[in-house]
């Protein structure tokens, strides 16, 4: 992948994946052609995604995807929590196809039209209208992972008694991290829970970049990493 401020804006997702470098299968595109157009039809009729062009759809949440992907082991079991529009749960079961992922939202209405698009792709992902401290009482994940949810602190507020229940967490977080950190520790909600940052990536069209926390169980040893 590379940083490029394109001076048009692609036509179609095939041209915005070479103008980002990035190499997929064919059925992948076409899955992802066919997720990019269900989010924006239903984005005409809910907030889901500002990302309406094909350039901030591959550059912001493909992007984020496969970066997210890469820290991710075989065959595990992902929830996406907080899913909104999708991302990155759907991308994540597109792009890794043994994964197997659930996606989690409390807003009634956003998990409805995720279902509805999961179901029109035929992705096997279970789509739950709870909140993650409700599901996480019941179900076990290997990793859970967000993007754009809330602040570390709120984080912390939500998995406070369930951190045991799960592996890890990975977090996509942009650069003022360390102070969501440090406002989560003020609050409280950093006991017993380990952080490492693992992984950072230019934010394409920025001076900025995008990072990747891993959040686990400080009563726990530290989950592996995936090289």
């Amino acid at each position: 992948m590379t940083d490029v401020s394109p001076a048009e804006s692609s036509k179609t997702l095939e041209e915005a994946l070479e103008k980002y470098e990035i190499t997929l299968e064919s059925y992948q595109i076409e899955m992802l052609r066919d997720y990019c157009q269900l989010l924006w039809q239903w984005n005409e009729r809910m907030n889901l995604t500002r990302h309406t062009d094909y350039d901030r759809f591959v550059s912001r949440d493909i992007v984020d995807s496969l970066e997210l992907a890469d820290q991710i082991d075989t065959g595990v079991e992902v929830l996406d929590f907080g899913t909104g529009g999708g991302v990155p749960g759907i991308p994540l079961a597109i792009l890794r196809p043994d994964l197997q992922v659930s996606l989690c939202e409390s807003v009634g209405k956003k998990a409805s039209a995720v279902d509805d698009m999961v179901q029109q792709l035929g992705l096997p992902v279970p789509v739950m209208n709870v909140r993650v401290e409700k599901l996480l009482e019941e179900l076990n994940y290997d990793v859970l992972v967000c993007r754009a949810v809330g602040p570390l602190w709120k984080l912390g507020l939500w998995l406070q008694p369930h951190w045991h229940l799960f592996g890890q967490l990975l977090a996509i977080k942009g650069p003022n991290w360390p102070e969501e950190r440090k406002e989560a520790r003020h609050r409280g909600y950093m006991q017993n829970v380990s952080l490492r940052k693992i992984h950072s990536y230019p934010m394409i069209g920025t001076e900025s970049e995008s990072y990747i926390l891993k959040l686990w169980s400080a009563m726990k040893e530290e989950p592996p990493h995936v090289d």
